[in-house]
Protein backbone atom coordinates (compact mmCIF):
# COMPACT_ATOMS: atom_id res chain seq x y z
CA UNK A 1 0.00 0.00 0.00
CA UNK A 2 1.33 3.45 -0.94
CA UNK A 3 0.60 6.36 1.40
CA UNK A 4 1.66 9.97 0.88
CA UNK A 5 0.79 13.45 -0.38
CA UNK A 6 -2.05 13.53 -2.89
CA UNK A 7 -2.42 17.32 -3.13
CA UNK A 8 -0.72 20.44 -1.79
CA UNK A 9 -1.47 24.14 -1.49
CA UNK A 10 -0.13 27.20 0.29
CA UNK A 11 -0.85 30.63 1.70
CA UNK A 12 1.87 33.29 1.80
CA UNK A 13 2.06 36.97 2.75
CA UNK A 14 1.55 39.33 -0.18
CA UNK A 15 4.07 41.85 1.16
CA UNK A 16 7.85 41.62 1.23
CA UNK A 17 10.91 43.65 2.15
CA UNK A 18 13.85 43.39 -0.25
CA UNK A 19 16.88 41.99 1.58
CA UNK A 20 19.28 44.53 0.08
CA UNK A 21 16.96 47.25 1.48
CA UNK A 22 17.25 45.71 4.94
CA UNK A 23 21.01 45.32 4.56
CA UNK A 24 21.59 48.96 3.63
CA UNK A 25 19.52 50.17 6.58
CA UNK A 26 21.34 47.83 8.97
CA UNK A 27 24.78 48.80 7.59
CA UNK A 28 25.38 45.26 6.33
CA UNK A 29 27.11 44.60 3.02
CA UNK A 30 24.17 43.44 0.82
CA UNK A 31 26.21 40.69 -0.89
CA UNK A 32 26.85 39.11 2.52
CA UNK A 33 23.14 38.31 2.66
CA UNK A 34 22.32 37.85 -1.02
CA UNK A 35 25.36 35.92 -2.26
CA UNK A 36 26.50 34.62 1.11
CA UNK A 37 23.17 33.35 2.44
CA UNK A 38 21.07 33.29 -0.74
CA UNK A 39 18.47 35.77 0.54
CA UNK A 40 16.50 38.02 -1.82
CA UNK A 41 13.21 38.90 -0.14
CA UNK A 42 11.57 38.58 3.27
CA UNK A 43 7.81 37.87 3.41
CA UNK A 44 5.89 40.23 5.70
CA UNK A 45 2.39 39.66 7.11
CA UNK A 46 -0.17 42.41 6.60
CA UNK A 47 -2.28 43.80 9.48
CA UNK A 48 -5.19 41.42 8.82
CA UNK A 49 -3.05 38.26 8.64
CA UNK A 50 -1.75 35.83 11.24
CA UNK A 51 -0.98 32.11 11.55
CA UNK A 52 -4.72 31.32 11.72
CA UNK A 53 -5.63 33.14 8.50
CA UNK A 54 -2.69 31.60 6.64
CA UNK A 55 -3.59 28.09 7.83
CA UNK A 56 -7.29 28.47 7.07
CA UNK A 57 -6.59 29.95 3.63
CA UNK A 58 -4.18 27.17 2.64
CA UNK A 59 -6.58 24.42 3.78
CA UNK A 60 -9.61 26.12 2.21
CA UNK A 61 -7.84 26.33 -1.16
CA UNK A 62 -6.68 22.72 -0.83
CA UNK A 63 -10.24 21.47 -0.21
CA UNK A 64 -11.87 23.60 -2.90
CA UNK A 65 -9.37 23.05 -5.69
CA UNK A 66 -9.25 19.30 -5.12
CA UNK A 67 -12.97 18.90 -4.44
CA UNK A 68 -12.31 16.96 -1.26
CA UNK A 69 -15.34 15.21 0.18
CA UNK A 70 -15.55 16.51 3.76
CA UNK A 71 -17.08 13.23 4.93
CA UNK A 72 -13.81 11.47 4.00
CA UNK A 73 -11.69 14.04 5.84
CA UNK A 74 -11.25 12.75 9.38
CA UNK A 75 -8.29 14.65 10.76
CA UNK A 76 -6.48 17.95 10.36
CA UNK A 77 -3.11 17.96 12.13
CA UNK A 78 -1.23 21.22 12.53
CA UNK A 79 2.50 21.71 12.91
CA UNK A 80 3.37 25.13 14.34
CA UNK A 81 5.46 26.96 16.92
CA UNK A 82 3.48 30.19 16.55
CA UNK A 83 0.20 29.44 18.33
CA UNK A 84 -1.93 32.40 19.40
CA UNK A 85 -3.34 30.73 22.53
CA UNK A 86 -1.88 28.57 25.30
CA UNK A 87 -4.96 26.32 25.33
CA UNK A 88 -7.10 26.68 22.21
CA UNK A 89 -5.28 25.01 19.28
CA UNK A 90 -4.87 26.42 15.79
CA UNK A 91 -6.75 23.38 14.51
CA UNK A 92 -9.95 24.43 16.28
CA UNK A 93 -9.77 27.84 14.61
CA UNK A 94 -9.32 26.17 11.22
CA UNK A 95 -12.43 24.01 11.73
CA UNK A 96 -14.47 27.06 12.74
CA UNK A 97 -13.39 29.11 9.73
CA UNK A 98 -13.93 26.27 7.27
CA UNK A 99 -17.41 25.63 8.63
CA UNK A 100 -18.24 29.30 8.13
CA UNK A 101 -17.88 28.56 4.40
CA UNK A 102 -18.99 24.91 4.13
CA UNK A 103 -21.72 24.89 6.76
CA UNK A 104 -21.96 24.48 10.54
CA UNK A 105 -21.17 20.96 11.73
CA UNK A 106 -19.70 19.85 8.39
CA UNK A 107 -16.39 19.00 10.06
CA UNK A 108 -17.54 18.13 13.57
CA UNK A 109 -16.43 14.52 12.95
CA UNK A 110 -12.88 15.68 12.19
CA UNK A 111 -10.09 15.26 14.73
CA UNK A 112 -7.73 18.23 15.08
CA UNK A 113 -4.40 18.39 16.91
CA UNK A 114 -1.56 20.91 17.12
CA UNK A 115 1.97 19.51 17.31
CA UNK A 116 4.82 21.69 18.53
CA UNK A 117 8.51 20.84 18.28
CA UNK A 118 10.03 23.98 16.78
CA UNK A 119 10.55 23.61 13.02
CA UNK A 120 10.04 19.84 12.88
CA UNK A 121 6.44 19.88 14.16
CA UNK A 122 5.07 19.66 10.62
CA UNK A 123 7.09 16.52 9.89
CA UNK A 124 5.85 15.02 13.17
CA UNK A 125 2.28 15.75 12.04
CA UNK A 126 3.01 14.21 8.63
CA UNK A 127 4.46 11.00 10.09
CA UNK A 128 1.50 10.65 12.43
CA UNK A 129 -1.01 11.07 9.60
CA UNK A 130 0.86 8.69 7.30
CA UNK A 131 0.58 5.99 9.96
CA UNK A 132 -3.10 6.82 10.49
CA UNK A 133 -3.97 6.48 6.79
CA UNK A 134 -2.07 3.18 6.61
CA UNK A 135 -4.52 1.90 9.23
CA UNK A 136 -7.52 3.67 7.69
CA UNK A 137 -6.88 3.78 3.91
CA UNK A 138 -10.44 4.86 3.01
CA UNK A 139 -10.07 8.07 5.00
CA UNK A 140 -8.18 11.28 4.29
CA UNK A 141 -6.08 13.57 6.46
CA UNK A 142 -4.70 17.07 6.07
CA UNK A 143 -1.37 18.19 7.45
CA UNK A 144 -1.00 21.96 7.68
CA UNK A 145 2.05 23.95 8.74
CA UNK A 146 1.72 27.61 9.67
CA UNK A 147 4.29 29.90 11.26
CA UNK A 148 5.68 33.39 11.56
CA UNK A 149 9.46 33.60 11.89
CA UNK A 150 9.89 36.90 13.71
CA UNK A 151 13.13 38.13 15.28
CA UNK A 152 14.14 41.23 17.21
CA UNK A 153 14.98 44.31 15.16
CA UNK A 154 18.73 44.61 14.56
CA UNK A 155 19.32 41.04 15.76
CA UNK A 156 21.39 38.46 13.85
CA UNK A 157 18.17 36.63 12.96
CA UNK A 158 16.33 39.63 11.53
CA UNK A 159 17.25 38.96 7.91
CA UNK A 160 15.97 35.34 8.11
CA UNK A 161 12.38 36.32 8.92
CA UNK A 162 9.43 35.04 6.92
CA UNK A 163 5.94 33.58 7.18
CA UNK A 164 3.73 31.09 5.39
CA UNK A 165 1.47 28.06 5.50
CA UNK A 166 1.57 24.79 3.56
CA UNK A 167 -1.41 22.38 3.49
CA UNK A 168 -1.10 18.77 2.28
CA UNK A 169 -3.73 16.09 1.65
CA UNK A 170 -2.60 12.67 2.89
CA UNK A 171 -4.22 9.62 1.24
CA UNK A 172 -3.55 6.13 -0.02
CA UNK A 173 -2.55 5.85 -3.68
CA UNK A 174 -1.33 9.49 -3.65
CA UNK A 175 -0.82 11.42 -6.86
CA UNK A 176 2.33 13.33 -5.84
CA UNK A 177 4.62 11.32 -3.56
CA UNK A 178 4.49 8.15 -1.46
CA UNK A 179 6.65 7.76 1.64
CA UNK A 180 8.68 4.90 3.02
CA UNK A 181 7.78 3.75 6.55
CA UNK A 182 11.32 4.00 7.91
CA UNK A 183 12.55 7.22 9.52
CA UNK A 184 15.96 7.95 10.98
CA UNK A 185 15.66 9.99 14.19
CA UNK A 186 18.02 11.90 16.45
CA UNK A 187 16.80 13.79 19.54
CA UNK A 188 18.54 15.75 22.30
CA UNK A 189 17.16 18.23 24.84
CA UNK A 190 19.08 21.50 24.35
CA UNK A 191 18.55 25.27 24.48
CA UNK A 192 19.75 26.29 21.03
CA UNK A 193 16.51 28.18 20.26
CA UNK A 194 13.41 28.59 22.42
CA UNK A 195 10.53 30.90 23.31
CA UNK A 196 10.25 30.99 27.11
CA UNK A 197 7.50 32.47 29.21
CA UNK A 198 9.08 35.52 30.81
CA UNK A 199 8.12 36.87 34.24
CA UNK A 200 8.58 40.43 35.47
CA UNK A 201 7.72 42.02 38.81
CA UNK A 202 4.70 44.32 38.66
CA UNK A 203 6.71 46.83 40.67
CA UNK A 204 9.06 47.24 37.71
CA UNK A 205 6.07 48.22 35.55
CA UNK A 206 3.84 50.21 37.94
CA UNK A 207 6.61 51.88 39.93
CA UNK A 208 5.17 50.82 43.32
CA UNK A 209 5.22 47.72 45.53
CA UNK A 210 1.50 47.65 46.42
CA UNK A 211 0.76 44.62 44.22
CA UNK A 212 -2.50 46.17 43.05
CA UNK A 213 -4.86 44.32 40.73
CA UNK A 214 -3.35 45.02 37.32
CA UNK A 215 -5.18 43.80 34.21
CA UNK A 216 -6.91 41.13 36.35
CA UNK A 217 -3.54 39.85 37.56
CA UNK A 218 -3.42 39.48 41.35
CA UNK A 219 0.00 37.83 41.55
CA UNK A 220 3.09 39.91 42.23
CA UNK A 221 4.53 38.88 38.86
CA UNK A 222 3.32 39.36 35.30
CA UNK A 223 4.11 36.55 32.86
CA UNK A 224 4.22 37.30 29.16
CA UNK A 225 5.11 35.53 25.95
CA UNK A 226 7.35 37.05 23.32
CA UNK A 227 7.07 36.13 19.63
CA UNK A 228 10.80 36.55 19.08
CA UNK A 229 12.97 33.63 20.26
CA UNK A 230 15.99 33.40 22.50
CA UNK A 231 18.68 31.79 20.38
CA UNK A 232 22.37 31.19 19.91
CA UNK A 233 23.06 31.11 16.17
CA UNK A 234 26.40 29.28 16.26
CA UNK A 235 25.24 26.75 18.83
CA UNK A 236 21.99 26.17 16.94
CA UNK A 237 23.95 25.54 13.75
CA UNK A 238 26.12 23.00 15.58
CA UNK A 239 22.99 21.27 16.95
CA UNK A 240 21.50 21.24 13.44
CA UNK A 241 24.58 19.51 12.05
CA UNK A 242 24.84 17.00 14.90
CA UNK A 243 21.17 16.02 14.69
CA UNK A 244 20.95 15.66 10.89
CA UNK A 245 24.19 13.67 10.67
CA UNK A 246 23.06 11.26 13.38
CA UNK A 247 19.51 10.94 11.99
CA UNK A 248 20.92 10.31 8.51
CA UNK A 249 23.24 7.63 9.87
CA UNK A 250 20.29 5.88 11.55
CA UNK A 251 18.26 6.13 8.34
CA UNK A 252 21.02 4.44 6.36
CA UNK A 253 21.37 1.73 9.01
CA UNK A 254 17.63 0.98 8.84
CA UNK A 255 17.27 1.11 5.07
CA UNK A 256 20.76 0.38 3.71
CA UNK A 257 20.18 3.39 1.43
CA UNK A 258 22.27 6.54 1.01
CA UNK A 259 21.84 10.00 -0.47
CA UNK A 260 23.22 8.60 -3.72
CA UNK A 261 19.74 7.13 -4.26
CA UNK A 262 18.13 10.57 -4.05
CA UNK A 263 17.28 12.63 -7.11
CA UNK A 264 16.58 15.71 -4.96
CA UNK A 265 17.32 16.67 -1.38
CA UNK A 266 14.89 18.65 0.78
CA UNK A 267 16.17 20.14 4.03
CA UNK A 268 14.87 22.51 6.64
CA UNK A 269 16.12 25.93 5.54
CA UNK A 270 16.27 28.56 8.32
CA UNK A 271 17.94 30.60 5.59
CA UNK A 272 18.25 29.78 1.90
CA UNK A 273 21.79 28.35 1.79
CA UNK A 274 21.67 26.44 5.10
CA UNK A 275 21.08 23.15 3.30
CA UNK A 276 24.03 23.42 0.94
CA UNK A 277 26.25 24.66 3.76
CA UNK A 278 25.48 21.73 6.05
CA UNK A 279 24.84 18.74 3.77
CA UNK A 280 28.56 18.64 3.17
CA UNK A 281 28.85 17.25 6.72
CA UNK A 282 26.85 14.19 5.64
CA UNK A 283 29.07 13.78 2.58
CA UNK A 284 32.12 13.95 4.84
CA UNK A 285 30.72 11.19 7.05
CA UNK A 286 29.78 9.05 4.06
CA UNK A 287 33.02 9.64 2.12
CA UNK A 288 35.88 10.44 4.53
CA UNK A 289 38.43 9.34 1.93
CA UNK A 290 37.16 12.00 -0.50
CA UNK A 291 37.53 14.78 2.08
CA UNK A 292 40.96 13.50 3.11
CA UNK A 293 42.24 14.07 -0.42
CA UNK A 294 41.22 17.74 -0.36
CA UNK A 295 43.96 20.26 0.38
CA UNK A 296 43.94 21.86 3.82
CA UNK A 297 45.78 21.80 7.11
CA UNK A 298 42.90 20.32 9.12
CA UNK A 299 39.47 18.74 8.67
CA UNK A 300 37.62 22.04 8.99
CA UNK A 301 39.74 23.65 6.28
CA UNK A 302 39.34 20.60 4.02
CA UNK A 303 35.55 20.83 4.36
CA UNK A 304 35.68 24.53 3.52
CA UNK A 305 37.76 23.88 0.42
CA UNK A 306 35.52 21.02 -0.70
CA UNK A 307 32.53 23.34 -0.36
CA UNK A 308 34.18 25.65 -2.90
CA UNK A 309 35.04 22.83 -5.32
CA UNK A 310 33.35 22.46 -8.71
CA UNK A 311 32.30 18.93 -7.75
CA UNK A 312 30.28 20.14 -4.78
CA UNK A 313 28.90 23.14 -6.69
CA UNK A 314 27.55 20.75 -9.32
CA UNK A 315 26.07 18.52 -6.59
CA UNK A 316 24.27 21.52 -5.06
CA UNK A 317 22.96 22.75 -8.40
CA UNK A 318 21.68 19.29 -9.27
CA UNK A 319 20.14 18.14 -5.99
CA UNK A 320 19.58 21.12 -3.64
CA UNK A 321 19.20 24.33 -5.67
CA UNK A 322 15.56 23.76 -6.82
CA UNK A 323 14.44 23.65 -3.18
CA UNK A 324 16.10 27.02 -2.48
CA UNK A 325 14.25 29.08 -5.09
CA UNK A 326 11.13 29.81 -3.04
CA UNK A 327 13.05 30.12 0.22
CA UNK A 328 15.14 32.96 -1.22
CA UNK A 329 11.92 34.87 -1.97
CA UNK A 330 10.11 34.21 1.32
CA UNK A 331 12.52 33.51 4.17
CA UNK A 332 12.12 31.03 7.00
CA UNK A 333 8.64 29.64 7.62
CA UNK A 334 9.69 27.26 10.39
CA UNK A 335 7.53 24.08 10.25
CA UNK A 336 6.68 24.65 6.59
CA UNK A 337 10.24 25.27 5.41
CA UNK A 338 11.01 21.71 4.29
CA UNK A 339 7.64 21.40 2.54
CA UNK A 340 8.12 24.76 0.84
CA UNK A 341 11.41 23.35 -0.46
CA UNK A 342 9.54 20.28 -1.72
CA UNK A 343 6.93 22.45 -3.46
CA UNK A 344 9.67 24.68 -4.89
CA UNK A 345 11.45 21.62 -6.31
CA UNK A 346 8.28 20.25 -7.91
CA UNK A 347 7.47 23.69 -9.36
CA UNK A 348 10.98 23.83 -10.81
CA UNK A 349 10.46 20.53 -12.66
CA UNK A 350 6.91 21.25 -13.82
CA UNK A 351 8.01 22.70 -17.16
CA UNK A 352 11.13 20.53 -17.54
CA UNK A 353 11.26 17.77 -20.14
CA UNK A 354 13.15 15.33 -17.92
CA UNK A 355 10.80 13.03 -16.03
CA UNK A 356 11.08 12.65 -12.27
CA UNK A 357 8.40 9.94 -12.02
CA UNK A 358 9.72 7.15 -9.82
CA UNK A 359 12.61 9.25 -8.52
CA UNK A 360 13.44 9.19 -4.81
CA UNK A 361 13.45 12.45 -2.84
CA UNK A 362 15.36 12.64 0.45
CA UNK A 363 13.92 14.69 3.33
CA UNK A 364 16.17 15.96 6.13
CA UNK A 365 14.11 17.75 8.77
CA UNK A 366 15.26 19.64 11.85
CA UNK A 367 13.65 21.34 14.82
CA UNK A 368 15.47 23.21 17.56
CA UNK A 369 15.30 21.85 21.03
CA UNK A 370 16.39 19.56 19.21
CA UNK A 371 15.39 16.78 16.79
CA UNK A 372 16.03 15.61 13.25
CA UNK A 373 14.16 13.10 11.09
CA UNK A 374 15.44 11.68 7.81
CA UNK A 375 13.14 9.83 5.40
CA UNK A 376 12.46 9.40 1.70
CA UNK A 377 9.60 9.42 -0.76
CA UNK A 378 8.98 8.34 -4.34
CA UNK A 379 7.45 10.68 -6.94
CA UNK A 380 4.22 9.30 -8.41
CA UNK A 381 3.12 9.20 -12.04
CA UNK A 382 0.30 11.76 -11.70
CA UNK A 383 2.28 14.43 -9.85
CA UNK A 384 2.17 17.01 -12.63
CA UNK A 385 -1.59 16.82 -12.96
CA UNK A 386 -1.95 17.28 -9.20
CA UNK A 387 0.14 20.47 -9.38
CA UNK A 388 -1.01 21.95 -12.68
CA UNK A 389 -2.72 24.93 -10.99
CA UNK A 390 -0.29 25.48 -8.12
CA UNK A 391 1.44 28.62 -9.56
CA UNK A 392 3.96 29.02 -6.74
CA UNK A 393 6.55 31.07 -8.62
CA UNK A 394 3.86 33.17 -10.34
CA UNK A 395 2.38 33.99 -6.92
CA UNK A 396 5.77 35.09 -5.61
CA UNK A 397 6.27 37.38 -8.61
CA UNK A 398 3.02 39.19 -7.75
CA UNK A 399 4.03 40.02 -4.17
CA UNK A 400 4.33 43.71 -3.31
CA UNK A 401 7.44 45.37 -1.93
CA UNK A 402 7.26 47.75 1.02
CA UNK A 403 9.73 50.38 2.18
CA UNK A 404 11.92 50.01 5.24
CA UNK A 405 9.91 52.46 7.34
CA UNK A 406 6.68 50.53 6.73
CA UNK A 407 8.45 47.28 7.59
CA UNK A 408 9.61 48.61 10.96
CA UNK A 409 6.14 49.93 11.78
CA UNK A 410 4.60 46.55 10.97
CA UNK A 411 7.21 44.80 13.09
CA UNK A 412 6.48 47.12 16.04
CA UNK A 413 2.71 46.74 15.47
CA UNK A 414 2.33 50.46 14.94
CA UNK A 415 0.17 50.06 11.82
CA UNK A 416 -3.54 49.57 12.51
CA UNK A 417 -4.85 49.03 8.99
CA UNK A 418 -4.06 46.80 6.04
CA UNK A 419 -1.40 47.87 3.57
CA UNK A 420 -3.19 45.88 0.84
CA UNK A 421 -6.96 45.50 0.76
CA UNK A 422 -7.81 41.83 1.47
CA UNK A 423 -9.77 39.90 -1.14
CA UNK A 424 -11.13 36.33 -1.25
CA UNK A 425 -9.41 35.29 1.96
CA UNK A 426 -9.92 34.76 5.66
CA UNK A 427 -8.86 37.77 7.72
CA UNK A 428 -8.52 38.66 11.38
CA UNK A 429 -11.44 41.03 11.94
CA UNK A 430 -11.05 41.91 15.63
CA UNK A 431 -9.82 40.80 19.04
CA UNK A 432 -12.39 41.05 21.84
CA UNK A 433 -11.53 43.65 24.48
CA UNK A 434 -14.82 44.42 26.26
CA UNK A 435 -16.74 41.21 27.03
CA UNK A 436 -15.10 39.75 30.19
CA UNK A 437 -16.16 36.23 29.19
CA UNK A 438 -14.50 36.53 25.77
CA UNK A 439 -11.66 38.95 26.43
CA UNK A 440 -8.82 38.17 24.04
CA UNK A 441 -10.95 36.00 21.74
CA UNK A 442 -9.86 36.32 18.11
CA UNK A 443 -12.60 36.77 15.54
CA UNK A 444 -12.18 36.03 11.83
CA UNK A 445 -14.24 36.44 8.70
CA UNK A 446 -14.02 35.69 5.00
CA UNK A 447 -13.67 38.72 2.73
CA UNK A 448 -14.96 38.30 -0.82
Amino acid sequence: MQIGIDAINFSLPKLYLAIDNLAVNRLIEPEKLTKGLGLQKMAILDFHQDVITMAANSVFKLIKENQINLDDLTRIYVGSESGVDSSKPIGSYIISLLESKFGEGKLSHCDVVDITFACIGGVDALQNCLDYIRLNPKEKAIVVTTDIAKYDLESSGEYTQGAGSIAMLITDNPRIISFDKKFGVSTQGVFDFFKPRISIKKEEITGNSNNENWFDILENEVTFYKEQPVFDGQYSNACYINRIVEAYQRFTEKTEKTYNNWHSILMHLPYCFQGRRTFIEIIAQENPDVIEKISGENFKEKIKNYYKSEVYKFFVQDKIYPSEIASSQIGNIYTGSIFLGFLSTLSFYLDKENSIIGEKFGFIAYGSGSKSKVFEGEIQKDWKNALKNINLFETLEKSVGIDFNTYEKIHKKEINSSVLKPSQEFVLSRIEKENPLLKGARHYEYVE
